[in-house]
């Protein structure tokens, strides 16, 4: 970064990594407006413009995401069927781009050179930030602090941190004896770092703090019908007690605090991160587990076979452009519409019980549906002459015979 003063729009949580970074930057002669984005995690924006301002920021945006986020960015990975190395459903993943995208709309409006963020340089998501910063705008400059020799001379560690905060009399609510990192958001609450990332340390009530554990949930059941269409949740009943939410962000809240209430939606994992670390992550994402569940499911009684196997092999390609940051990229655009034109007739109704960390799918209903009673039925005769299954199968099985015939030749010179 050049000595003369330069506008910066740093992506701000009022934590101590970017309360540090804000006071750093505007002791370097810089001009901060500290950005916060609202994507449901749970803190006091008022305090947080407050207190960025009173360490000297020049501005501070608190931008309303949450809608946006729901629509355009959890309910795509919903229909994607999405999960990082099969289990990581991309709470922080999905958040990252949308944060970087307002921030540059916000730089232009600024007329401001440069985006700052707080994120470690071995890590995920100064890719996923950097990324977008990039994407949409590549003359955009950036400035990584954990990337900068001369930020990491002076911050070496949390420690230095921590003295500094105190030093330049910044409030901080973290502290040595709870070292761990979280990032919380709409769709989830992680969990990394400190005593986390010895991998047998069992997180439990000392770290899980989103969702009751499983083994304490209410030893009742919930019973819920989700309706779906083209592959989107678009109404949630409960069957229990009448309650019907259908509009995108009162849905998935309420699907969190089903899930929250049942014990839904806890994993911990140790996960490839895109810079070729190992890393132990515990999340908590209730909601979208509920959804993703009732999603495969419908998805089982009204999409076609071959669509299904194409698809699911492009699930997981979805879901490690998220993970690596590629959201505003062209193999997304083009991921995004063959998924999209897979749901186009994803319709229907899955009833489910949750019960104590359990999704159970009850039934499903479908207006597409391809499923034949008559034809499944082992009951029932017709649907075809079932002596045709003798050719299909004989047919089927003639690379298998070749197979044996040249194996037992092999055995037997």
């Amino acid at each position: 970064m050049t000595k003369s003063k330069e506008k910066i729009v740093l992506a701000y949580s009022g934590g101590l990594d970017t309360s540090v970074i804000l006071k750093w930057l505007i002791d370097k002669g810089h001009e901060v407006i500290a950005y916060i984005a609202d994507v449901g995690q749970d803190d006091d924006f008022a305090e947080a413009r407050k207190k960025a301002l009173s360490i000297g920021a020049s501005n501070v945006y608190i931008e309303d995401l949450k809608e946006e986020f729901v629509t355009d960015y959890i309910f795509p990975a919903i229909k994607s069927n999405a999960m990082y190395e099969n289990r990581y459903l991309l709470g922080t993943s999905l958040a990252r781009p949308l944060i970087a995208k307002r921030q540059i709309e916000i730089a232009a409006k600024e007329n401001a050179g440069y985006v700052s963020h707080g994120a470690t340089g071995k890590g995920n998501d100064q890719v996923r930030f950097e990324l977008t910063y990039y994407a949409l705008n590549p003359k955009i400059k950036v400035f990584a602090p954990w990337k900068n020799r001369e930020f990491l001379d002076h911050f070496k560690g949390r420690t230095d941190l921590l003295n500094y905060a105190q030093e330049h009399g910044i409030p901080v609510k973290a502290t040595l004896k709870k070292p761990y990192s979280e990032d919380d958001n709409l769709m989830h609450i992680s969990h990394e770092a400190g005593i986390l990332e010895d991998p047998k340390y069992k997180a439990g009530r000392d770290v899980i703090s989103r969702i009751t554990l499983p083994q304490e949930a209410p030893d009742k059941e919930t019973h819920i019908a989700v309706h779906f269409k083209d592959g989107i949740p678009v109404k949630v009943v409960n069957t229990d007690d009448g309650t019907v939410n259908e509009k995108p962000l009162e849905l998935f809240r309420y699907m969190n605090k089903l899930g929250c209430d049942n014990g839904i939606g806890l994993l911990d994992m140790v996960e490839n991160r895109f810079v070729g670390i190992k890393s132990r992550g515990v999340y908590e994402t209730p909601g979208a587990e509920i959804l993703l569940k009732a999603h495969m499911d419908i998805e089982g009684i009204a999409m076609d076979r071959e669509v299904m196997r194409l698809r699911n092999m492009l699930s997981p390609v979805f879901a490690e452009l998220v993970y690596n940051g590629f959201w505003f990229s062209p193999e997304m655009e083009f991921l995004m519409a063959a998924i999209n034109k897979s749901q186009e007739l994803i319709d229907g109704i899955v009833y489910l019980t949750l019960y104590k960390g359990n999704v159970m799918i009850d039934g499903r209903e479908s207006p597409s549906s391809l499923y034949n009673q008559d034809l499944s039925s082992m009951d029932i005769a017709g649907g075809f002459n079932q002596q045709d299954s003798e050719g299909f199968i004989k047919i089927n099985a003639i690379r298998l015979m070749a197979h044996h015939a040249i194996t037992v030749a092999r055995q037997n010179p």
